[in-house]
């Protein structure tokens, strides 16, 4: 049996998506990396940040595959070192320009058999991929009460709810584009 410590990806406020992965502690920020932009279709061509955070939200550090920002690049941290220097949450930014990122947390240490390491646990994972969820998915446990007992009980929408649905979408575009404007570029 060998030691190995459990990761959570999730999205802010969303319910219905979460991935788990194993690694050892000898895994690079760099591979964990490299299977999540791989299990989850992350783009290809960007540079990525992990910004570890406290349980307030304050940056402790931050990371980056191309550029040391203070405490080493991705390649040279551990999984082992996070946890020693008591970075445990991340924001893990996987599109820097776009500003798009997940959050990434220790769950546990646990022990696992001899294996490949890093790797999804596939049986925990939850959702679609987050490029989903910026297309419109929305995951049955983040529907409000009354929309998600109407799906249950098979009743379909009326014209009148879908133009309300429509109202409800350009009033979340319009507090889309005052958060964006309100971007500080130490968030990451």
């Amino acid at each position: 049996m060998e030691k190995l410590l459990k990761y959570k990806v999730s999205l802010p406020g969303i319910k219905g998506f979460a991935r788990f992965y194993l690694l050892k502690p000898t895994t690079s920020l760099y591979s964990f990396h490299k299977l999540m932009r791989a299990d989850m279709d992350f783009p290809q061509d960007q540079t990525v940040v992990f910004k570890a955070v406290d349980a307030l939200g304050e940056a402790m550090a931050r990371f980056s595959d191309i550029k040391n920002l203070g405490k080493g690049t991705i390649d040279r941290v551990s999984a082992a070192l996070c946890r020693k220097e008591g970075w445990d949450h991340f924001v893990y930014f996987y599109d820097t320009i776009n500003r798009k990122s997940v959050l990434v947390d220790f769950v546990e240490e646990t022990v696992g058999e001899e294996g490949v390491y890093p790797m999804q646990l596939e049986a925990e994972a939850k959702g679609p991929n987050p490029i989903e969820f910026e297309r419109g998915y929305v995951a049955m446990e983040d529907m409000p009460d009354d929309k998600r007992r109407r799906l249950l009980k098979g009743d379909e929408d009326d014209d009148e709810d879908v133009d309300e649905d429509d109202e409800e979408m350009d009033d979340d575009e319009d507090e889309i584009v005052s958060e964006e404007e309100e971007f500080d570029e130490d968030e990451m």
